[in-house]
């Protein structure tokens, strides 16, 4: 087989090594547009049982990021500057940047090697294409795929700092301007990741449209004084963002298939992207594993992935659409609005929370 993988994060390298490591003598040709360091923000955050899934099928792969991890049980919501304890509830961290070199390993061990700073030519000749590109995939522009993205209405941006977080914490505050968000965890023993979002009026008053990197920054580091504590933001990449919503009707189209966020985003807020992506690659190696014929095999890809992929999307577009909304929802006491916080996405109803969580749910 002769397979052209587009993207080398973790949904293309994760397949590729998948594959090569079944398949040795399948030839499996990597490019990435970007260096071979280039990424943007800063950590990857996992629930606590979203690595279980390699336990059984990789334990090599999961043996290499598990001793990586930052981990911590219990959520913390701080809302007028009082703190609600969320107990029992799980998250690892670990730095984009280091996960991508553990992927780049992992691919090297099978002799898959990428190429980087190569973009996407010309994709004839290959028995299977594999568009791992992102949100923004050129590969996808190769055919038909029904692709629709819409954007979250709120602006983020994806800072670091050196302060450490032993939680993972939101922490909601207003200021002059308006309302603001942080999302913020250690992923590193060093480093902290720093999610800030704020809704589009805010955005608007605060003047960001006008503002370069530097005042943007000092900005925010004034804004989040509480949190911070002196502690300064780290830059990489910072812009605004919108969240892109990216839906694809067809999942592949002849030999070309969509995997990762190529195929489809998931709010950052319910940390899924990167294990999605992870997932993707593996149910697509066993559907081709289980299929001499590709057809057949993208064609199990699809049945036996997009079920799953679905419900996960609708929890993740329910969480984005309450983060649209927050500073509507920090009107309610902060008791109220962890409630709120914690049913966002529709999968934990109060008897589901009150078997998670039972000291949060009890008082």
């Amino acid at each position: 087989m002769k397979i052209l993988v587009d993207g080398g994060g973790p949904a293309g390298l994760y397949f590729s090594y998948l594959a090569r490591r079944a398949h040795p003598d399948w030839q499996i040709r990597v490019l990435e547009q970007n260096p071979p360091d280039a990424t943007f923000g800063f950590g990857v955050v996992f629930s606590d049982k979203a690595l279980e899934f390699l336990q059984a099928d990789d334990p090599a792969t999961y043996d290499a990021i598990t001793p990586q991890l930052e981990a911590w049980v219990d959520l913390h919501v701080v809302h007028r500057g009082e703190r609600q304890i969320i107990d029992g509830i799980g998250f690892a961290a670990i730095g984009r940047l280091h996960f991508l070199r553990l992927m780049q390993r992992q691919a090297a061990s099978v002799g898959v090697q990428p190429e980087f700073n190569t973009p996407l030519g010309d994709i004839s000749g290959y028995d299977l294409v594999v568009a791992a590109d992102g949100a923004n995939s050129a590969a996808r522009r190769h055919a038909d795929f029904g692709t629709r993205i819409t954007h979250c209405t709120n602006k983020f941006a994806w800072y670091g700092t050196p302060k450490r977080f032993e939680k993972l914490t939101q922490t909601f505050l207003r200021s002059e301007d308006g309302s603001f968000n942080v999302h913020h965890y250690a992923h590193a023993p060093d480093m902290s990741t720093f999610v800030t979002e704020c809704d589009a009026a805010t955005w608007q008053r605060a003047g960001f449209a006008e503002m370069g990197e530097a005042d943007t920054k000092a900005y925010l580091e004034r804004v989040y004084e509480p949190v911070l504590e002196g502690a300064p933001l780290v830059s990489n990449k910072s812009i605004w963002r919108n969240f892109p919503n990216v839906r694809n009707e067809r999942w592949f189209a002849g030999n070309l298939v969509l995997i990762g966020d190529a195929l489809r985003t998931a709010h950052f807020s319910i940390g899924s992207g990167t294990r999605l992506a992870m997932e993707d690659a593996i149910a697509l190696n066993k559907a081709l594993n289980a299929h001499s014929a590709i057809p057949e095999g993208l064609k199990a890809f699809e049945a036996a992935r997009r079920p799953i992929v679905e419900k996960l999307v609708a929890a993740a577009d329910a969480s984005a659409a309450w983060y649209d909304r927050f500073a509507e929802h920090m009107n309610l006491s902060p008791r109220e609005f962890a409630w709120s916080y914690i049913q966002r996405s529709g999968r934990i109803d109060p008897e589901r929370l009150g078997k998670i969580s039972p000291r949060f749910a009890r008082t």
